[in-house]
């Protein structure tokens, strides 16, 4: 099969949210047969919340925050939340705040690169707080013109029907103090949607508030650590949160209540990995040698399972089989791989579409001639695609995962 290279790409203009934009464009030109978009604030949240890709934590803690904020961002990170729950001691709460909220105002004075900055806080009651004191001294309420806001939105752990209301609510009056619209996405982690007698009505009650919202629901995030808590289990790092069953159940029931393709779903997003040291293994390694030694990259496997990255990536994929889209991570390590597997390979990309193309319904050979096509139980699927590939671009035929993780690992100096 062969294909016309593509050439669309004008380069990154100031003010652009681009993943891989930290690529040369020579670079990227070589990967990549339709360039990834520029990520509009605007697009529809199923598009924009499979655009978050990998969504870095920061500890609102972290002395130099809006620095560290920057650098990552030019490292590639596109959606980061600063977090004042767990990665906060109590007693440093009221300061993290306030530094939290400081380094929102130093990047909305000085923006440089954009992105898509969230905060965590500890509870609903602390959003209105937050955003009162992102507003300033302003006549009416109204957010001070000289202040701009860097916030996209609030992640709101512990998530259950008892604080819904309170919560979106909160997010809904922040929105109108700042004069902008606030995305909001709920962490499902209780023990209401943990527990099996629990959560098929928790789920449903959560739903129908979530509906209520949608216009403000960006994704629905999962707790993985919080739900492995309630049993007393960490998951080793040689395995991944599905081999943890009844952490893989309650996944499953969260895409199967909220993870739905028809107007009632959200998208949902992976767990965390929590692991990015060496350690002594006890099971084989889970990344295949193959890819690699047709990359010329067998080295740069043996440094991504020495970091447990290999674990890592068999879970990406993993989430993807499962109905999940990005991944919550707590080191910038892990950005790369999130995203060199959310990128679109240029076989799904003309499978959907040969899907698309199509209304009637019926079967047709894949252009790969590999696989059959069954056009309307393919459909969402395609569509899905199409938005992964309008977020993270389409790779040239015979470019793997590998080639990005290699180009990411060691970029060169971007081109704009």
């Amino acid at each position: 099969m062969t294909t016309t290279a593509r050439h669309d790409d004008p380069g990154l203009e100031p003010g652009t949210i681009r993943h891989f934009g930290q690529l040369g464009l020579a670079t990227r030109e070589q990967l990549f047969f339709r360039q990834p978009e520029s990520i509009d604030r605007t697009w529809p949240a199923q598009r924009l919340a499979i655009a978050l890709g990998a969504t870095l934590y920061v500890p609102a803690t972290r002395p130099d925050l809006a620095d560290v904020i920057r650098k990552r961002r030019a490292e590639g990170v596109i959606s980061m939340v600063i977090d004042l729950e767990d990665a906060v001691a109590d007693h440093e709460e009221a300061d993290a705040i306030d530094h939290a909220v400081a380094a929102l105002r130093d990047i909305g004075e000085n923006p440089g690169e954009p992105m898509l900055l969230f905060v965590r806080p500890r509870s609903a009651d602390r959003v209105l707080r937050i955003a009162t004191a992102l507003a300033g001294p302003s006549a009416a309420g109204a957010p001070s013109a000289s202040t701009p806001s860097a916030l996209t939105g609030f992640v709101i752990p512990k998530f259950n029907s008892a604080n819904a209301e309170e919560a979106l609510g909160a997010v809904a009056e922040a929105s109108e103090l700042l004069g902008q619209h606030l995305w909001v996405m709920p962490v499902l982690e209780s023990a209401s949607v943990v527990h099996r007698e629990t959560r098929d009505e928790e789920l449903t009650t959560l739903a129908a508030h979530l509906s209520a919202h949608r216009a403000s629901v960006l994704a629905v995030r999962i707790g993985a650590t919080d739900i492995c808590g309630y049993f007393g289990i960490r998951r080793d790092r040689d395995l991944t949160i599905y081999d943890v069953r009844v952490a893989a159940d309650v996944i499953a029931g969260i895409v199967n209540h909220l993870g739905r393709t028809d107007e009632s779903g959200f998208i949902v997003t992976g767990p965390v990995w929590e692991y990015f040291a060496d350690h002594e293994r006890m099971f084989q390694p889970m990344l295949r040698h193959t890819p690699f030694r047709e990359s010329d990259a067998v080295y740069f496997r043996q440094q991504l399972v020495s970091r447990d990255m290999d674990g890592l990536l068999r879970e990406i994929s993993l989430d993807r089989a499962n109905g999940l889209h990005g991944k919550t991570v707590i080191h910038p390590a892990h950005v790369a791989a999130v995203h060199a597997l959310s990128a679109v390979t240029h076989e799904e990309y003309h499978d959907a579409l040969d899907i698309l193309s199509g209304e009637a319904g019926g079967v047709r050979a894949s252009s790969y001639r590999n696989k059959m096509n069954e056009l309307k139980p393919h459909r969402n699927w395609a569509l899905r695609v199409i938005d992964r590939a309008a977020a993270f671009g389409v790779t040239r035929q015979g470019v793997s995962f590998v080639d990005l993780l290699t180009a990411l690992a060691a970029p060169g100096p971007t081109t704009r």
